[in-house]
C-alpha cells in the first residue's frame, strides 16, 4: 500500500489481503455501500462482494449448540457488481485462475472513486488490460456506476462480457457466524425492461422489505438479456483490435420499500436506471457533491497522519452522509462495510457524533431521533427489569429491542459461550451525553426541550430506579452491570453475571441525573409540566435524583479509582508470560477461556473503562463530578489511576488506543503518540488480526478525527462559548479545520507553532465567544482572531 496525496494505492494481487482491501475500498453514500470486491470474482474464501443498505435488517432463527438462537442482521443485498469476461471460446478470466502480470487498485478520496487496473496474460504475445472506475453516487443516493475499459495488446481479441444482478447471495462474510442461517432473501424475480436494462426484485424473509435493482448496460455492441435462476444477466460481444480501448458502462439503481414517496420499488429502480445520465455526467455531479462535503468537514493535518485521517473521514462520510438525515438509522459500529457485529448499533455514536455535531448537525439530530423513536422500546426494557425510565439496548437494530446475542463463539476453543454484554447499561448514558453535546454545539433548544428532554429524563429515571441505598456504606449502589471493559462480566466463581459499582457507570449516571435536573430547571414551565405529566414523574423524584447524584458509591483501592467494587481483590496477571507465549494478546479473554481459565479472575481489561471518564469529561468537569460525589480527585490520584490501568489493558478493541492516546495527551504526553498511532493504524494495518476485512471500525475512525478536533485543542462547546485548552503534541503540532457552530458556517481554526487563528465568516449573526484558560474574547463575523498561546500550551517544533 502506498499513499500519494488523497489517493490510496494497492499494488499487486495478494489473495490474503483481499478482504482487507475490499473493506477499505468500500464506496457508499449513507444510503447504501458496496465493498471494493473485483466484479469478476464471486464470494469465496478470498473475495466477498457485499452491498448493504442503511437500516435494512432481517431476523432469522438458527440452531446453535443445541439451542434455538434468534439474530437480526444487516442484509447482504443482491450483488450488482458482477461483470466477467473471457476470450470467445475460452475460460472466464479472474486473478485466481488466469495469469496476472500487473494489478493496481487506487482509492481516490477527493472524488470518491475506486479505480483498478489489471493485466491478464492470454498467451505469449497477447494480453488484456482491464481498467475499471466505480462510484456509488453521492448526489443521487440510489445510483452506482461501473465503467470497464478493455484494451488488447498483441493480437486482435474478441471478448465475451457478461454482466449480472445476482440474488443468490447470503450473509457469509464473517467466518464465526457461518453456523447461523444467513439466507435472508426470498421471492427473487428477474426480468428485462427494454433494450439494455434488466431488473431483479426480492424481499427479506421475515422483515418483508422489498428490494429492487435495475441495471443499464451500455456498450459498443449489441446487448442481449437472459433470465437465470436468481440472476438477471446481460451479454455483449466486443471486438478489440490491438491498442483500441472499448468501454462498457453498467449503471445500477437501487430502491427499497423503506424509501419515501414511491409506491413500487421495482418501477422506481427501472425508471431511475433508464433515465440516469451517461457516465461522464454522473461522475461530474458525484465529484461536485464530494467537493462540497469535503468543504464542510475537512480536517487539515500534514504528513502521514493527515492522509490516514482523511481516509477515516472518507469512510465516516460514506456511512453517515447528509442522506442519513432522511433515514431512520443509527450508527452501525462497522459502517456499511461488512457483516461484523451483524450491522448493529452499539454505543459507537459516543465517538462519532461529537465530530458530526460541529460539521453535519442535521445528521447528528437524525441519529438522535433514531434513539427517540425507540424510546418506548427502551421504557419497555426497563419495565421488564422492574424499573421505571428507559434502558437502551447494548445492541440495537431495526426496532429498538435488545439484539445482543445470547451466545458468542470463541474461535480459539470452538466453544459457544454465554454473552452477558447486554448488561452494559451505560449505553443510556452515552445517548444522554450525545444529546447534551449536540445541544451545546448547535444551540438547538427545540430539540433539547423536545425529543432530547424526553430521552434524558427517562434515562435519568432508569438510573435513579437502578440505585439502591446501602446502609453500611451510607451511599447508593448500582449492581449487576458490565462496564466498557467487557472482559469482566462476573465475579470469580459467581453463579450470576454482573458487577457492582462500575466506576464509569456510576459516575456517568451521576452526570445524567445532574443534567436532567438542570434541564428541568431551565425548560419553560408549560413544557416542564408536559414532560413531568407525560413521564408520570412523581413530585419527590427530582429530590431523590439530586440525592443519588451526590452519593453514588465510587470504589477506590491502593490510591486509585477501582474499575468496580472488588476489583482490587483480583489476581495480577503474568503479562510477560502471556506475551511470550502468544505474542498478540489483544483478545486475552479468548486465550484464557481456551486454557480453561477466565479473565474474570484477573486485573486485566480489554479496553479503557475507568479511563473513559477522562475521555468524556475535561479535567475540570471530571474533578467537579467527583467533588459532587464527595471525593477529591486531584492530579496525583488521576495520574496514578491512568498508570495503573495503562499497564493492565490488552487493547482488544480499536477504541482502546484512541482513548489512551486522548488521555495521555494531557496526563503523560511523552507516551501519547504511540497510542495515537495505534488508533490511526487500527484498520489500515488490521491490528486486531483479520477483523477489518469484516467491516471497518467506525467509532475508532471518527474518534481519531475528534482527537484532533477536540482532544488536542481542548475544544469544548460549553455555556454558549467555544472553550479552548490546547495541548502541545509534537507529532501533531500544526493542523486546522472548519466547523459549524451555533448557526455559523465555516468557522476556521488553525494551530501552528505558538499561534492559534480563529476566523468567523461574514454573516448577520452574533459574535462567537472564545475562551482560553487565560482570557476570553468575542470574535465577530468577518474577523480573524490571532491568539498567542501561553508557553505551556505551545506545540514543540
Amino acid at each position: 500500500m502506498t499513499v500519494t496525496g488523497p489517493t490510496w494505492e494497492y499494488d499487486g494481487y495478494r489473495p490474503e489481503e483481499e478482504r482487507l482491501r475490499e473493506s477499505l475500498c468500500t464506496l457508499g453514500n449513507g444510503y447504501f455501500a458496496t465493498r471494493g470486491a473485483l466484479p469478476e470474482c464471486i464470494a469465496d474464501e478470498v473475495h466477498y462482494p457485499g452491498t448493504y443498505a442503511a437500516g435494512c435488517y432481517n431476523r432469522l432463527t438458527s440452531e446453535v449448540a443445541g439451542r434455538r438462537v434468534e439474530n437480526e442482521d444487516v442484509v447482504n443485498l443482491p450483488n450488482w457488481l458482477p461483470l466477467r469476461f473471457r476470450p470467445v471460446g475460452g475460460d472466464w478470466l479472474g486473478p485466481d485462475t488466469a495469469p496476472v502480470t500487473e494489478h493496481h487498485q487506487m482509492l481516490h478520496l477527493d472524488p470518491g472513486l475506486l479505480e483498478r487496473r489489471t493485466r491478464y496474460r492470454l498467451g505469449d504475445d497477447t494480453s488484456l488490460l482491464v481498467r475499471q472506475l466505480r462510484l456509488v453516487h453521492l448526489s443521487d443516493r440510489h445510483l452506482a456506476v461501473l465503467r470497464t475499459e478493455f484494451t488488447a495488446d498483441g493480437d486482435t481479441l474478441d471478448l465475451d462480457v457478461e454482466a449480472a444482478l445476482d440474488g443468490g447471495v447470503t450473509n457469509a462474510g464473517v467466518t464465526r457466524y457461518r453456523d447461523l442461517d444467513g439466507r435472508h432473501l426470498t421471492q427473487i424475480q428477474t426480468g428485462s425492461a427494454g433494450p439494455g436494462t434488466v431488473w431483479l426484485h426480492c424481499r427479506t424473509r421475515t422483515s418483508d422489505i422489498g428490494c429492487a435493482m435495475a441495471a443499464r448496460l451500455t456498450a459498443d455492441g449489441a446487448v442481449t438479456a437472459a433470465n437465470e435462476l436468481q440472476r438477471a444477466v446481460q451479454h455483449v460481444r466486443l471486438h478489440l483490435p490491438p491498442g483500441r480501448t472499448v468501454t462498457v458502462d453498467k449503471t445500477m439503481a437501487l430502491h427499497t420499500s423503506h424509501d419515501p414517496a414511491i409506491s413500487d420499488p421495482l418501477r422506481a429502480a427501472v425508471d431511475r436506471a433508464q433515465a440516469a445520465p451517461a457516465f461522464d455526467a454522473l461522475r461530474e455531479a458525484h465529484a461536485t457533491a464530494w467537493e462540497q462535503l469535503w468543504q464542510r468537514t475537512a480536517l487539515e493535518v500534514p504528513g502521514e497522519a493527515g492522509s490516514i485521517l482523511r481516509l477515516h473521514l472518507f469512510h465516516v462520510l460514506q456511512t453517515l452522509s447528509p442522506h442519513t438525515a432522511d433515514l431512520d438509522v443509527g450508527v452501525p459500529a462497522r459502517g456499511l462495510h461488512g457483516e461484523a457485529y451483524r450491522g448493529h448499533v452499539f454505543w459507537d455514536e459516543l465517538f462519532v457524533l461529537p465530530y458530526l455535531d460541529l460539521h453535519l448537525p442535521e445528521v447528528s439530530r437524525a441519529l438522535l431521533r433514531y434513539r427517540h423513536r425507540r424510546l418506548d422500546a427502551a421504557c419497555h426494557a426497563a419495565r421488564d427489569l422492574g424499573r421505571r425510565g428507559a434502558l437502551y439496548p447494548w445492541q440495537s437494530g431495526s426496532d429498538g429491542r435488545e439484539e445482543t446475542q445470547q451466545l458468542h463463539l470463541n474461535p480459539r476453543s470452538g466453544r459457544w459461550l454465554p454473552d452477558h454484554s447486554r448488561l452494559q447499561h451505560h449505553v443510556g448514558s452515552a445517548v444522554a451525553y450525545n444529546i447534551w453535546q449536540y445541544w451545546e454545539a448547535t444551540g438547538d433548544l427545540d430539540f433539547l426541550h423536545g425529543e432530547g428532554a424526553e430521552m434524558l429524563l427517562h434515562i435519568a429515571r432508569f438510573w435513579a430506579d437502578s440505585a439502591g441505598y446501602d446502609d453500611h456504606l451510607g451511599r447508593y449502589r448500582i449492581r449487576g452491570v458490565v462496564g466498557p471493559d467487557e472482559y469482566h462480566d462476573a465475579y470469580p466463581g459467581a453463579s450470576r453475571p454482573g458487577l457492582d459499582d462500575n466506576a464509569y457507570t456510576n459516575v456517568s449516571a451521576a452526570w445524567v441525573l445532574a443534567r436532567a435536573l438542570e434541564l428541568l430547571r431551565a425548560v419553560p414551565e408549560p413544557r416542564r409540566r408536559e414532560l413531568t405529566e407525560g413521564a408520570g414523574l412523581e413530585d419527590d423524584e427530582p429530590a431523590r435524583w439530586e440525592e443519588i447524584s451526590r452519593s453514588l458509591h465510587i470504589p477506590f483501592h491502593d490510591g486509585v479509582i477501582s474499575q468496580f467494587e472488588g476489583y482490587g481483590d483480583l489476581a495480577e496477571l503474568d503479562w510477560e508470560n502471556y506475551r511470550e507465549r502468544y505474542g498478540d494478546i489483544r483478545r486475552l479473554d479468548r486465550i484464557l477461556e481456551a486454557e480453561g481459565d477466565t479473565v474474570n479472575r484477573y486485573k486485566a481489561s480489554k479496553q479503557a473503562d475507568v479511563l473513559m471518564l477522562g475521555y468524556l469529561f475535561a479535567p475540570p468537569e471530571l474533578r467537579s463530578l467527583f467533588h459532587r460525589l464527595g471525593h477529591h480527585l486531584d492530579e496525583r490520584t488521576w495520574t496514578a489511576t491512568v498508570d495503573h490501568y495503562l499497564h493492565r489493558t490488552s487493547h482488544g478493541s480499536t477504541l482502546s488506543g484512541l482513548v489512551h492516546g486522548w488521555i495521555l495527551a494531557r496526563a503523560r504526553r511523552a507516551d501519547a503518540w504511540a497510542f495515537v498511532q495505534e488508533a490511526l493504524r487500527g484498520d489500515i494495518a488490521d491490528l486486531q488480526g483479520g477483523t477489518t476485512g469484516e467491516g471497518i471500525h467506525l467509532g475508532a475512525m471518527a474518534g481519531t478525527l475528534d482527537l484532533v478536533q477536540r482532544g488536542l485543542t481542548g475544544l469544548e462547546t460549553r455555556d454558549g462559548a467555544l472553550c479552548l485548552d490546547p495541548v502541545p503534541l509534537p507529532e501533531l503540532s500544526s493542523y486546522g479545520f472548519t466547523l459549524r457552530y451555533h448557526g455559523h458556517w465555516g468557522v476556521r481554526l488553525r494551530l501552528r507553532s505558538h499561534l492559534m487563528e480563529i476566523t468567523v465568516p461574514s454573516s448577520g449573526r452574533s459574535p462567537i465567544d472564545v475562551r482560553l484558560r487565560d482570557r476570553a474574547i468575542p470574535v465577530r463575523p468577518g474577523e480573524t482572531a490571532r491568539l498567542v498561546l501561553p508557553a505551556s500550551d505551545r506545540p514543540s517544533r
